[in-house]
């Protein structure tokens, strides 16, 4: 067997994506590259996937690399004379539920945003281009005219042509047995032939897993964690159906079924909401092209659902019953990138039945990436470096299979939370909350408080597109925060301490922020890339010369830390995740500072303790660190407790605010109070592809500090040419509608972006919401004459825009 002895990446796996990353790094012009499959191409999922390409996903960049995946596939067959079988045949989706209808037609307002062509359509129009479907109760309907369907296997041999065109070397039955590493590289693979004939070992300057359903072993190997489980998913083909036409693609997700007509036969398969998870003791080495067992009691109540939706189906002889296997993640989210575990191993596994529609783009995403070293754009959806550790335990992994496999055509109601595979990380406050009413939802593994419950009131979530059922909870948790004192739990949010003899040189190198500052100074800063863009958006505390509090979001802790491990350089530091060391309390409102005087000794006034800073403090019988500075836009403090005494602080705190009307509070309320006062999230309004200065935090990078730090000349190039993009706040006129984000921005009656973020602004009487609006060359005051309109559910409602916040727009509040 002739392998190199070297190469530059040996890409492990030759399914649709492998092949993907191997053609794009050719056309890249990268030499040395060497794709190894174990058995034969497409061999694991790809071989039996259905083939849908879609346009719209659930975010812009998503679908702009679905749209690269269309045009890629397009192309492909006359570059390599390999078939695709690409066609755009059109999709449609279906509504058998008023909720239902809201989604889709709140995706087509999204859709238009994004430039993707669609249109609402009315039943007798579905007639016309879907002659067999039963349309009684369909309560809505969108049609994409540009979405399409190909050969999965053909697309995959396709790029796996293209890639040897270009001197990628394709080699099947192959297996990688082991992987070396040094430190935080690996160094090369060792492989050994299917048939036992030969082996050897490969040096390698890099890895990339796309090993699919391997992708977890195969990620162990490597020393990283890819989060991802097998499950058994099914499908029909019909016999051929006599004067059957080409028809688009037919999904009616509250039937949890999609139909493909394909060369005179119809393939139903399901998105059923129990999955099976599979192989929970591994895969079977001889797997290859394998089908799984017939389950027709399993696929049964699909079959019946659709006898009754496309009524030929009931006349039509089934050709095959399918079970095969695909792997789902956590989230059914994808994973691509650089494992935060090691410098040099990618990641584009893990595709949740959407991998021959992603695979063009996340391939093209990821080779630009790995030639680059930075991010083409944010992808932040799918980096893999937003899984947790834990997230890679196998029994988790099991349970919440089970769910996410059906979660692709489940109602994707806003604020839906997971159901299984919960409970597992828990702050110090969660026996203390849940007594008292607390409805936890989930983030990175965290339990977290959403809101509270009254006495009586069913204390579970009821999912809808208008007010759910904890609306006016949140709305009194919000006056409290607003009008008087409440407490919620921040605990979850990640801690990363950083010390040692160069601790303030590092911060000022990987921050925007000035850090040389006092002991006890709080700093509110962002982590910047070359670009300007934004990695990370946090508050740093100094806790003495050698020693700084790095706060950052709770889903993002592994990647900020992870950010600045790979920029320490020479810097004489260590990072340390100290997130579970302490609770945090957030004492939040315009009685913040009368409660803390009631529990503790220690000096609140603006002489001793002004806004921005930290001190020690005694706490009941205990101790903690009061750190003011807010979320919310209030008077406040967040109090740091060591686990220890959490529950004592907690118990304390929670007794002393009894006769001042203290209430308990949850992050829906956080997140309404915030965006009232225009804080950006991140993750939604600000992200790697956002410029500091266009997302209006300029004022927190000081480019005059004195040394240089990464982004700096990013920062002074923009700061001197003026935004490219403003982000605005905006307030609907009429108080009724609700937003939540990608709703379509209109200006002076032209579609120019969408919301980043939205939410009810109990205060301001109005959904608020954030979006860029583009402006090159403008002055503020051009962006402020125009008239705006938020496009909410193919409704035009009219809207206010300010780029101050609404809400107290001098911060004097928080400064009281």
């Amino acid at each position: 067997m002739s392998l190199p002895q070297k190469a530059r990446v040996v890409i492990i796996g030759g399914g649709v994506i492998g092949c993907s990353v191997a053609y794009h790094l050719a056309k890249k012009g990268w030499k040395d590259v060497v794709l190894l499959e174990r058995k034969q191409l497409t061999s694991g999922t790809t071989w039996h996937a259905a083939g849908l390409i879609a346009q719209l996903r659930a975010t812009a960049n998503m679908t702009k690399l679905a749209k690269y995946s269309q045009e890629l596939y397009w192309s492909l067959e006359e570059e390599t004379g390999v078939a695709t079988g690409f066609k755009r045949n059109g999709s449609i989706t279906v509504a058998l539920t008023e909720e239902r209808k809201e989604e889709i037609y709140r995706q087509s307002a999204m859709a238009r945003a994004f430039g993707v062509e669609v249109e609402e359509i009315s039943n007798e129009r579905v007639v016309e281009l879907y002659p067999h479907l039963n349309v009684e109760d369909v309560k809505g309907a969108v049609h994409l005219p540009l979405d399409g369907q190909g050969d999965p296997a053909n697309i995959a041999l396709a790029l796996a042509k293209g890639a040897r065109q270009n001197g990628a070397l394709v080699k099947e039955r192959i297996k990688v047995t082991g992987i070396a590493k040094e430190g935080r590289n690996v160094t090369g693979v060792d492989w050994v032939a299917d048939d036992g004939s030969s082996s050897g070992h490969i040096e390698c300057d890099m890895v990339v897993n796309c090993a699919g359903m391997w992708g977890h072993e195969v990620g162990r190997m490597a020393g990283v964690n890819v989060p991802l489980h097998a499950c058994e998913h099914f499908y029909i083909v019909t016999e051929n159906i006599e004067g059957m036409t080409q028809l688009p693609v037919l999904r009616v997700p509250d039937e949890c079924a999609y139909y493909k007509e394909d060369a005179g036969k119809i393939l139903l398969g399901a998105f059923e909401p129990n999955a099976k998870p599979w192989a929970m003791d591994g895969i079977p080495d001889t797997f290859e092209f394998d089908q799984l067992q017939e389950d027709f009691d399993h696929f049964e109540p699909i079959l019946e659902h659709a006898c009754n939706r496309v009524p030929l189906l009931a006349e039509a002889g089934i050709h095959t019953f399918f079970n095969g296997p695909e792997s789902f993640t956590p989230d059914d989210a994808y994973h691509l990138g650089l494992a935060p575990e090691m410098d040099n191993v990618w990641v584009a596994a893990g595709f949740n039945s959407i991998g021959i529609q992603s695979a063009g783009g996340a391939g093209m995403a990821l080779a630009e990436w790995m030639d680059t070293g930075e991010k083409p754009f944010d992808l932040g959806d799918v980096d893999v470096s937003r899984m947790q550790p834990f997230q890679g335990n196998k029994q988790y992994l099991y349970e919440r299979s089970k769910e996410t496999l059906g979660l692709l055509y489940a109602d994707h109601f806003p604020y839906r939370q997971k159901a299984t595979a919960r409970g597992v990380r828990r702050t110090p406050f969660h026996h203390h909350l849940l007594e008292q009413g607390a409805v936890m939802g989930e983030i990175a593994g965290w339990e977290r408080a959403n809101w509270f419950a009254n006495e009586g009131q069913e204390r579970e979530y009821q999912y809808s597109w208008k007010r759910q059922n904890w609306f006016e909870n949140s709305a009194a948790e919000h006056r409290a925060i607003r009008e008087n004192v409440g407490m919620y739990d921040m605990s979850s949010f990640g801690k990363i301490r950083v010390e040692g003899p160069d601790a303030e040189a590092f911060m000022n190198y990987i921050g925007g922020g000035d850090y040389s500052v006092e002991n006890g100074k709080i700093v509110y800063t962002q982590f910047l890339n070359r670009t300007g863009g934004i990695e990370a958006d946090v508050t740093v505390t100094r806790l003495t010369e050698t020693s700084y509090l790095v706060v950052t979001p709770a889903a993002t802790r592994l990647a900020d830390q992870t950010w600045m491990m790979r920029h320490k350089g020479n810097f004489n530091v260590v990072i340390t995740d100290v997130t579970s060391g302490e609770g945090v309390l957030a004492i939040m409102g315009p009685n913040a500072r009368k409660l803390l005087e009631k529990v503790s000794p220690a000096d609140f006034s603006n002489v001793n303790n002004p806004f921005g800073t930290a001190q020690e403090i005694e706490l009941g019988m205990g101790l903690a660190r009061a750190h003011r500075v807010t979320y919310v836009g209030e008077l406040g403090w967040e109090i740091y407790v060591s686990s220890d005494m959490a529950g004592h602080a907690f118990e304390t705190l929670h007794a002393a605010g009894q006769d001042m009307d203290l209430k308990l509070c949850g992050m829906h309320m956080m997140d309404s109070c915030r965006i009232e006062k225009g804080f950006r999230h991140f993750g939604h309004d600000i992200t790697c592809e956002d410029h500091v200065v266009d997302a209006g935090l300029g004022f927190a990078v000081k480019v005059d500090k004195g040394c240089d730090f990464i982004g700096r000349e990013a920062v002074i190039e923009r700061k001197e040419s003026g935004p490219k993009n403003r982000m605005v706040q905006f307030k609907l006129t009429d108080s009724e509608p609700l937003l939540f984000h990608n709703e379509p921005i209109i200006r002076d009656g032209e579609y120019v972006g969408y919301l980043s973020s939205g939410n009810y602004g109990h205060t301001l009487g109005a959904a608020v919401g954030l979006g860029y609006v583009p402006c090159e060359g403008e002055k503020a005051a051009d962006v402020l004459a125009s008239t705006y309109e938020i496009d909410v559910c193919g409704v035009k409602v009219k809207a206010e825009a300010s780029l101050k916040p609404m809400y107290d727009p001098k911060g004097e509040r928080a400064k009281a």
